[in-house]
């Protein structure tokens, strides 16, 4: 009866170590799929891991989406297998009219991909000065599809580089009725209490368009106080 049950642990012990082997000579993704979110070949401002890709492989068991968030700069990256994927843009998940139909992407080593996007409306000619205590900023709203009406415009200021909707210390809204959509606009405006004292602030626009829960941004710039 002992020996019977020595063999038996004998043999699950072997099973263990087979399985840890297999586990240990598994290969891991080695090749990279980075691109851009574009707009007449300009990458989009965005806010920081706010919009999602998805990446579909079929010819698996398991067939289900890979995720890929895209970087505030409008950048992605994903390490994955070599193959053939098709990428999808979620509707409704970013500043632009919905995408239809998927993108072709062949991974084969390092590859990178511009994804066109058509944003409803994108800031452009965008200047930041500081005043004494308080900031300046310039910038111009244009309507590149304007099916929807803009909401507001709205000038995030932080601590860091990453600074949204989200993430921000402080925050200055301009409303639609306000804007003239391809007109230069100045807005002056104290700089927030809780960046006050500070050696360097961060700055940036965004557009909100109505229905759509992401707005589009300027890159982020950093201004010394």
């Amino acid at each position: 009866m002992k020996l019977k049950s020595i063999n038996t642990y004998l043999i699950l012990l072997i099973a263990i170590a087979l399985a840890s082997c297999e586990f240990d000579n598994f290969e891991e993704p080695k090749s990279t799929l980075s691109g851009r979110l574009v707009y007449n070949g300009e990458t989009l401002g965005l806010r920081s891991n706010g919009v999602e890709l998805e990446l579909w492989q079929r010819g698996y068991d398991l067939f289900q989406k890979i995720p890929v968030y895209v970087a505030q700069d409008g950048t992605f990256s994903a390490v994955l297998f070599d193959g053939d994927y098709k990428m999808t843009l979620i509707r409704g998940n970013g500043p632009w009219m919905d995408r239809t139909d998927s993108i072709d992407v062949q991974v084969r080593g390092s590859q990178m991909i511009d994804v066109e996007v058509q944003p409803y409306y994108v800031v452009n000619n965008t200047s930041v000065n500081v005043n004494g205590n308080n900031l300046s900023v310039t910038f111009t709203i244009d309507d590149i599809n304007p099916d929807r009406n803009l909401e507001f415009a709205a000038i995030y200021m932080g601590r860091t580089s990453i600074t949204d909707a989200v993430r921000n210390e402080g925050v200055f809204n301009i409303p639609a009725d306000q804007i003239v959509l391809g007109t230069p606009l100045t807005v002056e405006f104290p700089i927030p209490e809780a960046l006050a004292g500070r050696s360097e602030i961060f700055v940036r626009v965004g557009a909100k368009t109505v229905g759509i829960p992401e707005l589009v941004y300027t890159q982020v710039e950093g201004k010394t106080l």
